[in-house]
C-alpha cells in the first residue's frame, strides 16, 4: 500500500468534524482500490475510525459518558446514498413526525431506497432500508420531499386543507412550490386535497384560517 494513500485518507477524516459519515467512493481519488481499502482496514485497527455499513466509515465522537457516539442516522444513509449511487429518503412516519404531523416516533430508523431492502445496526440501533418505487422517492432529499412523504404517510382520513396549510407554513414559498407542482407522484385523493386547498368553500376557508399552528394528528 502507497503510504501517501494512507496519510490522505487520515487526513480527510481528520479535516471533518467527528461523527460525519464518509463513502468510500469519495476516497477512491486518493489511490486504487485495493490500496483505499487495505488503509481503512488499518485505520479501524488503530480506533481512528469505524466502519457504519458497507462502503460508509466515520471518526467517532467520544462522550465521556457513554465513549464513541455512532453518527446520524441520516448522515449515514445519506453517504451510503452517495458512495452507491441510489436514492434515499426519509420513511412517512419520520417525516410526519418531523413536520409536526404526528406525535409518533418510529422505534428504529426506517427510509426509503430505490435500492434492495436491508438491514444494519449502527450502534445500538437496527437501520432499516425498504425498497421503494420512483414515485415513492420523488424529490428525495429536499424539505419538498420529505412533506410528500408525510402526506402520503398520514393518507386520505387525516390529509385536510387544513394540514396543507400547516405543511404551507413549515416549508419555505419555493419548496411549498415544488411540492404542489410534483403532481405526477401524488394519488389522486392528494392532489384533490391540494386543489381543495386552493378553492375552498366558505366553510373550509374558515376552518384553514382557523387552524392551530401545530396539529397532532396520530
Amino acid at each position: 500500500m502507497n503510504v501517501s494513500t494512507m496519510t490522505a485518507i487520515r487526513e480527510e477524516f481528520e479535516q471533518v468534524a467527528a461523527g460525519t459519515p464518509i463513502p468510500t467512493s469519495r476516497l477512491l481519488r486518493h489511490g486504487p482500490r485495493a490500496a483505499v481499502d487495505q488503509a481503512l482496514s488499518r485505520l479501524v485497527r488503530t480506533g481512528l475510525i469505524r466502519r457504519a455499513t458497507r462502503g460508509v466509515y466515520y471518526r467517532p465522537r467520544i462522550s465521556r459518558l457513554v465513549g464513541p457516539v455512532p453518527p446520524e442516522p441520516e448522515a449515514v444513509v445519506g453517504a451510503l446514498a452517495e458512495s452507491r449511487g441510489e436514492s434515499i429518503a426519509v420513511h412517512g412516519a419520520e417525516a410526519a413526525r418531523q413536520l409536526g404531523l404526528s406525535t409518533q416516533t418510529p422505534l428504529s430508523p426506517v427510509f426509503l431506497t430505490s435500492g434492495p431492502s436491508r438491514t444494519f445496526k449502527l450502534g445500538e440501533l437496527t437501520m432499516q432500508l425498504k425498497h421503494a418505487r420512483p414515485k415513492e422517492l420523488a424529490l428525495a432529499g429536499t424539505p419538498a420531499g420529505t412533506a410528500l412523504r408525510a402526506l402520503w404517510y398520514l393518507g386520505p382520513g387525516h390529509v385536510t386543507p387544513r394540514v396543507i396549510a400547516q405543511v404551507r407554513s413549515a416549508l419555505p414559498a419555493e419548496e411549498f412550490k415544488a411540492l404542489r407542482e410534483e403532481t405526477g407522484a401524488m394519488p389522486a385523493w392528494l392532489s384533490d386535497t391540494f386543489f381543495h386547498f386552493e378553492h375552498p368553500t366558505k366553510e373550509q376557508s374558515e376552518s384553514v384560517e382557523s387552524a392551530p399552528k401545530e396539529l397532532a394528528l396520530v
